[in-house]
């Protein structure tokens, strides 16, 4: 038999009095009302047991916000509205150095340099008069006096009808942020500066050759005409057109210098013998009206470089501080050993850490601002009147010091003086001797040797053919490299002169072709990209002859005599 509708087998036998009571109490409990017990005691409702749950809901999370700032590495602090502080976590005590007992109660202005006094008084009128939110970044002090870089974002307390009844403040340290962004942004800086410098350093190789090559035809010619003519007035002109060239010359040099192209011997040198023959070169150029001071090291700073480099670096910055000095001054060069840290910022280019050889030139002068110190060493930048300057100086320097694989620091203030700090990996124990310099000897002749010439500046090629003839050669000359190929295959030779950079086929190219036909055939590479041949360390291999343009009739018939002789003592 099937159940009533609405049937439970607890309410079997239930009078119908007490289930109604049941429904009406159940009733009660859903709609959250009051009820009397049947003794008359009134009773809290599941409402207020709800109540109560959701009070202690609130509490934890109350408790659980507490613990969350009180242990925030941001400084958290409260206060009113005018200005004492009521709250402080510990954060606040890790960053500003004050235990809470000690500055809750106090004006938060113990925090503030006197800069920041005004900055504190404006931010509260702000927030009283209604403003939400502020963020910004501002200067504090800690409790031992240090400075503080802060990011602070400020907010008004309000109660539950909307009235501000204090001030909230979230404090965070960005010293060590904006640090590091500085130096991201630096490290961009000179990486762009590297990278205008690498395009200007191709742009100046594209024409050097060219350059080169009129050069070498203008000192050439100059110097057939002063030996043919006799008239003095002739010879005036011609060596003051010589002097030209010459500078001209120099100037090529240090623009190769600054593309990283120009051709270097280093060696095992003592800085302080460096300054020793500058300091000679010095005195007949700087003007009696500037004191020259000169501090060696204690010891013998040994650096691995070229030393006509290191002597140019030391002639450009020292000459540079003269010009900065016109109403005389003192110029001083110093050489010492310097240790550097990570933490080196203005340095040009970026430098590892550990010990360098550290050359020191200083002066009394006029100084520079930021602004221009932070274009000084890009190649053309001046600040001398037209005609007074190329602007290669300081970039020649500075191409030195990155190729040495050192960098240089410039610091200077207006109307104090400026002092460059040249950084040189050392090297503890020299391994080698100085190379002594060359000692000048009489020209070779040659003994009627057949020289293939091949250079495709048919105005340079005239010239070495001619320097050749009179130097007692027999000259092939090509405009290309299938031409030499063809004077070769017709008349034979016995040392190849070429370019090393030519339209359609290259002097090394050239070469290895005729060394199949000749083995051990003499070749003599010539060109205006002294890097043409030096390969990625930039230093010339001795394997190879070369000479770089623009060279003098005495250079090259040297040069020439010596390949041939080297080659015939190798047969």
């Amino acid at each position: 038999m099937a159940k009533p509708r609405g049937f439970r087998s607890d309410q079997i036998g239930v009078p119908d009095h007490i289930k109604a009571l049941r429904r009406w109490y159940g009733a009660l409990l859903r709609r959250g009302a009051r009820y009397l017990d049947p003794t008359g005691a009134q009773r809290q409702d599941v409402a207020d047991a709800r109540e109560r749950a959701a009070r202690d809901l609130a509490e934890n999370h109350r408790a659980t916000l507490a613990a969350v700032v009180e242990h925030s590495d941001n400084a958290i602090i409260g206060t009113t509205l005018g200005g004492i502080v009521t709250a402080w976590n510990g954060g606040a005590e890790r960053l500003f150095g004050y235990p809470a007992a000690e500055v809750i109660g106090r004006p938060a202005s113990v925090l503030a340099d006197p800069g920041g006094l005004d900055e504190q008084k404006d931010v509260l009128a702000r927030i009283t008069r209604g403003e939400r939110s502020l963020q910004y970044e501002a200067r504090r002090v800690h409790k031992d006096g240090s400075p503080l870089e802060l990011a602070v974002t400020v907010a008004p307390i309000l109660e539950h009808g909307g009235t501000i009844i204090g001030i909230s403040v979230v404090a965070r340290d960005i010293a060590a942020a904006k640090e590091a962004a500085e130096r991201r942004r630096l490290v961009e800086e000179r990486t762009h500066q590297a990278q205008r410098m690498e395009s200007l350093g191709k742009l100046a190789g594209g024409v050097a050759h060219d350059f080169n090559n009129i050069l070498a035809i203008i000192v050439n010619y100059t110097d057939f005409a002063a030996e043919q003519s006799r008239d003095p007035a002739v010879q005036a002109d011609l060596e003051h057109v010589r002097i030209a060239a010459d500078r001209a010359i120099s100037l090529t040099h240090q623009l190769l210098v600054f593309t990283r192209g120009d051709t270097i011997q280093p060696q095992h040198l003592d800085l302080n013998a460096a300054i020793d023959e500058v300091r000679s070169m010095l005195y007949r150029t700087i003007g009696e009206d500037v004191e020259l001071r000169t501090t060696p090291a204690p010891a013998p700073l040994t650096v691995h470089a070229d030393p006509g480099q290191i002597q140019q670096i030391l002639l450009n910055l020292s000459l540079n501080a003269r010009d900065a000095m016109p109403d005389g001054g003192t110029l001083v060069i110093e050489a010492n050993r310097a240790s550097l840290d990570e933490h080196q910022i203005d340095m040009h280019p970026a430098l590892a850490p550990g010990s360098y050889a550290r050359l020191l030139v200083s002066d009394t002068g006029e100084g520079m601002t930021a602004a221009v110190a932070a274009h000084i060493f890009e190649p053309f930048f001046t600040t001398k009147p037209r005609g007074q300057g190329t602007g290669l100086g300081l970039s020649t320097v500075y191409g030195i010091v990155a190729e040495a694989g050192g960098s240089i620091n410039v610091y200077s203030e207006p109307g104090v003086g400026t002092t460059f700090r040249v950084y040189l990996p050392l090297v503890e124990a020299p391994r080698d001797a100085a190379i002594p310099r060359a000692v000048e000897t009489a020209v070779p002749q040659g003994r009627e040797e057949t020289v293939l010439v091949v250079e495709d500046e048919p105005a340079l090629g005239r010239i070495v053919a001619r320097i050749l003839v009179q130097g007692g050669y027999r000259v092939l000359s090509a405009e290309s490299g299938q031409e030499a190929l063809d004077l070769d295959a017709e008349h034979g030779c016995d040392l190849l002169l070429t370019d090393v950079i030519m339209p359609g086929m290259s002097g090394p190219r050239l070469a290895e072709l005729l060394g199949t036909r000749h083995p051990g055939l003499p070749v003599l590479y010539m060109s205006g990209y002294s890097n043409g041949l030096l390969g990625t360390t930039h230093v010339l291999d001795p394997e190879i002859a070369f000479i770089e343009k623009p060279f003098t009739a005495h250079d090259l018939l040297r040069r020439i005599s010596a390949v041939l002789t080297g080659a015939a003592t190798k047969s």
